[in-house]
């Protein structure tokens, strides 16, 4: 394996940065609403799950206590 001195290494790393295709303004807005919005999705499941659970379990219980 060659090494690299500082200067070409740099010039290696700009040259790559270069190629990166960054995220527009607008695709970041959306990124993060889409993210936003599954986020409660998710805790909405997780409640409705975790309700249904705890209900079956005081039935459960209420029937045998």
């Amino acid at each position: 394996m060659a090494t690299t001195n500082p200067l070409q290494f740099i010039q290696q790393v700009r040259a790559e940065v270069a190629k990166v295709v960054w995220p527009t303004r607008r695709e970041v807005f959306l990124t993060t609403v889409m993210v936003f919005i599954m986020a409660t999705l998710t805790a909405i499941f997780f409640f409705l799950v975790d309700l249904l659970i705890r209900s079956g379990l005081q039935g459960l219980l209420g029937l045998f206590g």
